[in-house]
C-alpha cells in the first residue's frame, strides 16, 4: 500500500473562489482606482493656488542686481559675460528704473555702460573684504567707473563689511571719505539695522543710510515680517532724524530651511513682497528688492536659502506675478499624475496575484502604495526645483535612489502584510497526516553533523531519533573538527549502544564546515536511501516526523520538505522568551506566505531532501556558510517544488547569550548575500526563467529588509558626520530637506506596526510578547547591516557556530558583548543633543533631524537592552541525565581509513 499525505488545495473552496475571480478582479480595480483618485485629490487640495494675496500694479522700486548665471560664481572667479549682463539689464528695465550692484570686478564694472539708454539708474557697489590691496584696487576702479558713466547715481562702499568683521568702522569711514572726495554722487555703505544703531559715527560719515531689512534671517514669521521691517525702519528714523534712509535689501526667499518661525516658500515670498510693494508705494520709500535673480552660488557661504531670494529663477523665469494667484509648485500636476499612474500599475500588478484578498486588504494596500509613491514624487518634485551643483546632484541623486529602494521595500512589505492577513485561500497547504501502519514508505538517511557539541545534548537528540515511529531509516552522525576525543567518544559509544541503524564518523580536521560533513555523509548513505534528512545536534524530534512528512515525496516534483524550527528551552528567562517569539514570527507567518508561491527558505534542520535531487545538484555548497538556503534555491532553479508544514515536529535549544544570538543572525545574513550574488542571474535577469516570478519576488523582497539594515548603517554614519558639521559649522551645513528625513522615521514605525499586525494575526502570543519579538529583531539590525556589507563584497568568513547550552554570562559581560552598539548609541545621542542645543531646538528641521537620530539610535538601544537581559540570571533548566552504562568499545570511522 502506498500512502500520500497530499498538499491540500482546499479544492472546493478554490473552485468557488475561481468562480468569483471576475468579481474579485473588479474589486481590485475599484480599490486601486479609488485610492488613486483620493491620492490625486490630496495632491490637488494641498497645491491649490493662493488667491488671498493683495495685488501690486505699480513699478518696483529697484533690484539688487547680481547677474551670475548657472556655473558662474565670484568664488570661482567666473564672471558673467557682457551679453548675459546686457540681457539681464533689459529684463530688469521692464520692471524698474533702479538697480544696485555689489562689485566692479570682472565685467561687472561695465554694467553702467551696458545699461546706457535703458533708463536705469545705477547704484554702483564696491566689494570690500579683509584684503587691503584688493580693497584699494576695488575703490580705485569704482571711482573710475562712476566718473565715466552718468547713469551712476549713487555709490555703495562695501556691503555688510562691519557685520562680517572684514573692515573696522574707522577704516570704513576713511574709505567712504576717500570715495566722496573723488566723485560727485552721494556715497553710502550697506549694513543691517542693528549695525547702524550700534555705530552712529558711521551714519554721520555717509550721505544717506542704506539698511538691510531681512526678517527671514531673524526668524520672524511671514505674517508679521512687514510689521517688523516697518518697526526697524522707524527705529532708524528716530535714531537719525532728517537723514535719508534707503532700504538696500528687503525680501524673502522662496526656498530654504526654517529659521525660527520664518518659513521659506514661493507663496510666502510673493505675499511679503506684494505687501511691502504696496506699503512702500503708499509711503514713498526708496528700496531695492533682494534680489532680481536667484544666485545659487551663495549657498556655499550662507546656506540653501541664500540662493532663492530672486524674483526670477536662475533661468530668468518669473516665480510669481505681481497680480493673480500664486502657487508653490506650479508643476505639481505632472508629478501627481505620474505618481498616481505608476502606483496604480504597481497596485494592480500585485493585487492581480491575489484576487482572493478581502476588500479591506485591497483598500489598505492601494492606499499605502499611493502614499509611498506620493512621498517619492514630492521628493523628486523638490529636487526638480532645487539648484544643485554636480556634487550636490550626486549626493541628492544617491539619496533619491535610496528613497526609491525604500519605496520598493515598503510596497513589498505592505503586500506581504495584507496578503498574510487578508488572503482567503491557501492553495498549497500541506496537512501532515501520519501514514497508516503498513504503508510502504521510502528509506530515509538522517544526517546529524556535530562539531564540539556537548555529548549529553547529542545523546538526547539520538534517543529521540531512536524513538521514531518509522521502520526504514538510518542515522549518520558526522563529527568534524572536534579535536578533543573526550567530546566525541561518548557520542560514538552512544551510537553503538543504539544499534546498527546508527553510524558514527569522526573526521578530525576537515574542510567545508557543516556542508563538508554533510557531503561526507552523503557519500556514506545507504544505497537504497531515497530521502536525506538533516537535523541539528540539539533537536529532539517527534516520533511521527518521518511518517508525516516522507509521504510528500510520492509526488515526484517535490525536492524537499521543511518543518518549522522550534525550541524547548523557553525556560522563563526574559531573553529566551524574546528570542522564542522572534523566531516564531517567520515560521508562523513568513514561511506560510512564501509557501503559496513555492518559495520557502530551506533550513539546516527539520528538513528532508530527495536524494536524487541532492546528488544531481552536486551535494551541499561548501563555499556557502548557509548551505541549506543555497540548496533550496538550487532545487527551485532545477524545477523542484517544496512542501512546508507549519506543524512543529522537533525542538532544539536557542543561543545562550546575546553574542551567540547575534552571531547566528550575522551568519544567516552574510550567507544570504553570498547566495544572492551566486544566483544573481536567476534572480534578477528577466529573461532567465529558472525561477518563477513569485519565487524571484520572495527571495528578493525577503532579503531586502536585511539590505535595509545595511543602508541604515550607512545612513547612520552619514548622519553622524553631518551632525558634526551642523554643530561645528551650522552656516555651511544645513539640515536635509524634510522629505529626506520623514521617510526614515516613517519606515521605522511602519515596520513596528507591520510586525505587531502580523503577529496578532498569525502568531499565538500576547501583546507583550509581540513587542518583545520586535525589540529582539531590532537588536540585531547592526549585526545584520555589517553582515550584508561583508557578504556583498567579501568571499571569506569564518564559520560561526552557534553555541548551545552555555552558562549565562555575568552582567558586565552583557555590556561588553554589546560594546560596539553601546558606543554607537552614546555617539548618536551625543550628536542628537549637540545638534539640538546648537540650534536651540527652534525649527522643524532641527526637531526632525533629532527625531531621525533618535530613530536611528533605537536599534542600538535595543541591542544594549537585550544584551543586558541576556546577562541576567535565568531559572536553571533541568537536564535529563544520560543513563549510566558501561562504555562500548567500537571501531570508529576516521577519514584516514578511506572514504
Amino acid at each position: 500500500m502506498t500512502y500520500q499525505s497530499p498538499i491540500q488545495p482546499q479544492k472546493a473552496k478554490v473552485s468557488a473562489v475561481k468562480a468569483r475571480n471576475g468579481l474579485m478582479s473588479s474589486g481590485s480595480w475599484a480599490a486601486a482606482l479609488g485610492a488613486g483618485i483620493v491620492a490625486f485629490g490630496i495632491w490637488a487640495s494641498t497645491n491649490q493656488p493662493v488667491t488671498n494675496i493683495a495685488p501690486y500694479t505699480g513699478e518696483i522700486g529697484g533690484f539688487a542686481f547680481s547677474p551670475f548665471h548657472a556655473g558662474e560664481s565670484p568664488a570661482a572667479n567666473v564672471y558673467p559675460k557682457p551679453a548675459e549682463i546686457k540681457s539681464d539689464l533689459k529684463l530688469a528695465a521692464r520692471y524698474t528704473h533702479n538697480i544696485r550692484t555689489y562689485t566692479v570686478e570682472g565685467d561687472l564694472g561695465t554694467i553702467p555702460a551696458l545699461a546706457e539708454g535703458m533708463g536705469l539708474n545705477v547704484t554702483l557697489g564696491a566689494w570690500l573684504d579683509r584684503h587691503d590691496n584688493a580693497n584699494a584696487a576695488e575703490l580705485a576702479k569704482i571711482v573710475q567707473v562712476a566718473n565715466a558713466n552718468p547713469d551712476v547715481k549713487q555709490i555703495m562702499v562695501g556691503n555688510e563689511t562691519v557685520l562680517r568683521g572684514d573692515v573696522a568702522v574707522p577704516q570704513l569711514i576713511q574709505d567712504i571719505k576717500l570715495v566722496k572726495a573723488q566723485t560727485h554722487v552721494p556715497v553710502s555703505t550697506a549694513e543691517p539695522w542693528h549695525v547702524w544703531l550700534a555705530h552712529p559715527e558711521l551714519a554721520k560719515s555717509v550721505d544717506f543710510i542704506t539698511v538691510h531689512l531681512l526678517p527671514y534671517w531673524e526668524g520672524v514669521p511671514e505674517q508679521t515680517a512687514l510689521a517688523d521691517a516697518q518697526h526697524r525702519l522707524a527705529q532708524l528714523h528716530t535714531a537719525f532724524p532728517g537723514k535719508k534712509i534707503v532700504i538696500g535689501e528687503i525680501g524673502w526667499p522662496s526656498d530654504g530651511i526654517d529659521i525660527g518661525a520664518a518659513r521659506a516658500s514661493t507663496v510666502n515670498q510673493a505675499r511679503f513682497m506684494r505687501d511691502f510693494f504696496n506699503y512702500a508705494q503708499a509711503n514713498h520709500i526708496n528700496y531695492f528688492v533682494m534680489e532680481a535673480f536667484d544666485q545659487p552660488w551663495k549657498t556655499a557661504f550662507e546656506g540653501r536659502a541664500a540662493g532663492y531670494w530672486g524674483m526670477f529663477t536662475l533661468d530668468r523665469q518669473q516665480k510669481w506675478s505681481l497680480t493673480g494667484p500664486v502657487e508653490n509648485n506650479p508643476a505639481w500636476i505632472f508629478y501627481a499624475l505620474g505618481s498616481v499612474a505608476l502606483m496604480l500599475a504597481a497596485t494592480m500588478a500585485l493585487l492581480g496575484r491575489r484576487p482572493d484578498m478581502r476588500v479591506a486588504g485591497k483598500l489598505i494596500f492601494a492606499g499605502l502604495v499611493q502614499g509611498f509613491g506620493a512621498a517619492l514624487a514630492m521628493l523628486l518634485m523638490v529636487m526638480g526645483e532645487t539648484y544643485l551643483s554636480l556634487t550636490a546632484a550626486a549626493v541628492w541623486g544617491g539619496l533619491a535612489l535610496g528613497q526609491g529602494l525604500l519605496l520598493f521595500l515598503l510596497i513589498a512589505d505592505s503586500f506581504d502584510l495584507v496578503e498574510t492577513i487578508f488572503g482567503r485561500v491557501q492553495k498549497r497547504h500541506y496537512e501532515p497526516i501520519p501514514a497508516p501502519a503498513g504503508t510502504k514508505l521510502p528509506m530515509v538517511s538522517i544526517h546529524l553533523p556535530i562539531c564540539n557539541e556537548p555529548p549529553q545534548m547529542v545523546r538526547l537528540t539520538l534517543d529521540a531519533l531512536a524513538n521514531l515511529d518509522y521502520e526504514n531509516f538510518e542515522v549518520l552522525v558526522i563529527d568534524n573538527n572536534t579535536m578533543d576525543p573526550h567530546i566525541w567518544e561518548p557520542v560514538a559509544e552512544h551510537c553503538a549502544r543504539l544499534g546498527p541503524k546508527f553510524r558514527f564518523f569522526t573526521l578530525g580536521k576537515y574542510k567545508g564546515f557543516k556542508a563538508g560533513a554533510l557531503n561526507f555523509g552523503l557519500r556514506q548513505t545507504a544505497p537504497d536511501a531515497e530521502i536525506i534528512g538533516v537535523i541539528d545536534s540539539d533537536y529532539i524530534v517527534e516520533p511521527d516526523w518521518l511518517r508525516s512528512m516522507a509521504p510528500a515525496f510520492n509526488n515526484p516534483k517535490v525536492g524537499f520538505t521543511q518543518s518549522p524550527q522550534d525550541y524547548r528551552d523557553n525556560d522563563g528567562s526574559f531573553f529566551k522568551r524574546l528570542m522564542f517569539w522572534e523566531y516564531a514570527g517567520f515560521f508562523h507567518a513568513g514561511m506560510v506566505t512564501r509557501n503559496e508561491r513555492n518559495a520557502i527558505i530551506q533550513h539546516g534542520t527539520m528538513t528532508l531532501v530527495r536524494k536524487a535531487a541532492l546528488v544531481n545538484e552536486n551535494g551541499w555548497a561548501e563555499w556557502c556558510i548557509t548551505e541549506d538556503s543555497q540548496l533550496g534555491l538550487r532545487l527551485f532553479r532545477a524545477g523542484y517544488e517544496a512542501v512546508y508544514s507549519k506543524k512543529s515536529f522537533g525542538k532544539g535549544v536557542m543561543p545562550d547569550d546575546f553574542n551567540a544570538f547575534r552571531k547566528q543572525r550575522y551568519r544567516w545574513a552574510y550567507g544570504a548575500m553570498r547566495i544572492t550574488r551566486a544566483n544573481a542571474n536567476a534572480l534578477f535577469n528577466p529573461f532567465n526563467h529558472e525561477l518563477t516570478l513569485g519565487q524571484k519576488w520572495h527571495f528578493i523582497t525577503g532579503w531586502l529588509p536585511w539590505m535595509g539594515d545595511a543602508l541604515g548603517l550607512m545612513f547612520l554614519g552619514m548622519g553622524l558626520a553631518w551632525s558634526v558639521g551642523l554643530i561645528v559649522d551650522p552656516v555651511r551645513f544645513e539640515f536635509p530637506i524634510a522629505l529626506f528625513m520623514l521617510p526614515s522615521i516613517g519606515l521605522f514605525f511602519f515596520k513596528i506596526v507591520q510586525i505587531l499586525a502580523l503577529y496578532a494575526n498569525r502568531v499565538p502570543c500576547g501583546l507583550a510578547d509581540r513587542l518583545g519579538a520586535a525589540v529582539a529583531g531590532l537588536a540585531l539590525s547592526h549585526s545584520i547591516g555589517k553582515a550584508v556589507w561583508k557578504g556583498l563584497f567579501s568571499n571569506s568568513l569564518p564559520f560561526l557556530r552557534t553555541p548551545k547550552m552555555k552558562n549565562a554570562p555575568a552582567l558586565v559581560q552583557g555590556l561588553v558583548m554589546a560594546r560596539e552598539e553601546l558606543f554607537l548609541l552614546v555617539l548618536t545621542w551625543a550628536a542628537l543633543l549637540g545638534v539640538g542645543f546648537t540650534h536651540h531646538w527652534a525649527t522643524l528641521e532641527t526637531r526632525l533631524w533629532c527625531a531621525v537620530l533618535f530613530t536611528q539610535s533605537l536599534p542600538y538601544l535595543a541591542s544594549v537592552s537585550v544584551s543586558i537581559l541576556a546577562a541576567m540570571p535565568a531559572p536553571v533548566a533541568k537536564q535529563v541525565a544520560a543513563p549510566a552504562q558501561e562504555p562500548v568499545r567500537m571501531g570508529v570511522f576516521h577519514p584516514a581509513a578511506g572514504d
